[in-house]
């Protein structure tokens, strides 16, 4: 899950990387990370890397430096082992990647609820059932979108009638929003997953509306009125009161954020791949019991991360070939990870039928993003009914030409110009 930036076992000493080398002490400037923040591919500098160097000194847009890693076997050792952490990453002196952290729950929120006793409340809303999102009823706002789209003329964008009109759809209805303030709230959205370009000063502020926003929805709560997740949570701290008022508000907040732009990146990402290959189409419209499959592999081989999932060091390790100290950060690549050949056989290859299909897209064992059954499930209903509704559906430009926001965290085309 993409941390919003705004009011915000193995042992160490074993190394996990088969590679024999390492970034030696630079005396000139450090490589800036990140290197691209377009989907159309995975930038030539991770791949660079991931061969020559997987755990490399980079600098970051804070101005910081940080370990960057983008080897499948060393991901997993930091995920897994203690020795990298994520919320000491909020503390006023940690170094940071984009912008600091300004609340600690913004970047862990997960153990914030589980301290207070509504983690269960969370799993219960994003697990494999999501009772707020039935099957039929995202497979109606997806054929709304498309409808809108197609009454509006060739060619369409796809980005804003499907990508983040399912995505918004989705989180509202999860939330308990109304949906007419979807767009309100996803240009906040937008601005916070910006990096370098807007001032601390505004992303604060920016933050700051959104939260409110939610902390008036929950304070205006009534019996009997429509319960959507961020009421219930309400409800519950209002009797364990393990979250403060703006604690609250502040992890709601991170669940519309995180949640809509992740899930609007990926589908615009996987739409903007699935294009290009016709053939996969074609075999998937005529077999869409093999959807859930191929969207594994478009999970894979997407490119959506703009930043990169940070961790803390906690005490001095081992990372590969690499000494890393206490209170440095280390930087996950987890597009550059889900392209190494050390783990997937003809990585650069499309395999819609791949199989296993061990991506690190969500995480990995104890660090696995709660979001994840809900991505799958809400985009293999999504994906079917484009397929369906639009058959003839094909890219109305070159892919050369597809243009992308830039520096967002979690990478989105700004326009998927399509016709049927």
């Amino acid at each position: 899950m993409t941390t919003p930036q705004a009011p915000v076992s193995a042992p160490a000493s074993t190394s996990t990387s088969t590679s024999t080398s390492t970034e030696t002490p630079h005396e000139g400037p450090l490589p800036h990370y990140p290197f691209s923040t377009q989907g159309d591919r995975l930038a030539p500098e991770l791949a660079e890397l991931r061969g020559r160097c997987p755990v490399a000194r980079v600098s970051t847009n804070s101005g910081d430096q940080a370990w960057l890693v983008t080897g499948y076997e060393l991901t997993q050792h930091v995920l897994r082992d203690r020795a990298f952490a994520r919320s000491v990453l909020a503390e006023a002196d940690s170094p940071a990647q984009d912008t600091p952290i300004l609340a600690p729950e913004l970047l862990d929120a997960m153990n914030h609820l589980q301290q207070a006793g509504l983690r269960d409340e969370v799993l219960k809303a994003l697990g494999r059932n999501q009772p707020e999102l039935p099957a039929d009823w995202v497979e109606g706002v997806t054929r709304e979108g498309l409808d809108a789209m197609v009454r509006e003329g060739s060619p369409g964008d796809l980005q804003r009638h499907f990508a983040e009109w399912v995505a918004g759809q989705c989180m509202c209805r999860l939330l308990g929003l109304p949906f007419e303030d979807r767009d309100w709230l996803a240009v906040r959205a937008d601005l916070d997953l910006t990096m370098v370009t807007p001032t601390h000063e505004e992303l604060a502020r920016n933050w700051e509306e959104i939260r409110v926003y939610m902390h008036e929805h929950m304070a205006a709560r009534r019996p009997g009125g429509p319960r959507g997740l961020a009421d219930r949570l309400a409800d519950l701290n209002a009797v364990h009161k393990g979250l403060t008022d703006q604690q609250l508000s502040n992890i709601v907040s991170v669940l519309f954020v995180s949640g809509y732009e992740d899930f609007a990146s990926f589908l615009g990402v996987a739409a903007f791949n699935l294009l290009q290959r016709p053939d996969v189409m074609s075999a998937v419209r005529a077999r869409p019991e093999t959807m859930p499959q191929c969207v594994e592999e478009l999970l894979r081989c997407s490119v959506v991360l703009g930043n990169a999932i940070p961790r803390f060091v906690t005490r001095d390790a081992r990372l590969g070939e690499a000494d890393v100290k206490k209170g440095e950060m280390v930087l996950l690549s987890l597009d550059a990870v889900n392209y190494d050949p050390a783990a997937f056989s003809e990585a650069e290859t499309f395999d819609p039928a791949r199989s296993p299909n061990p991506h690190l897209r969500f995480g990995y064992g104890r660090h696995h993003c709660p979001g994840a059954h809900l991505v799958r499930r809400q985009s293999d209903v999504a994906f079917r009914v484009l397929l369906d509704r639009l058959p003839g559906i094909r890219l109305a430009v070159p892919p050369a030409e597809v243009p992308w926001h830039p520096n967002r965290m979690a990478i989105m085309p700004a326009e998927l110009p399509v016709t049927w």
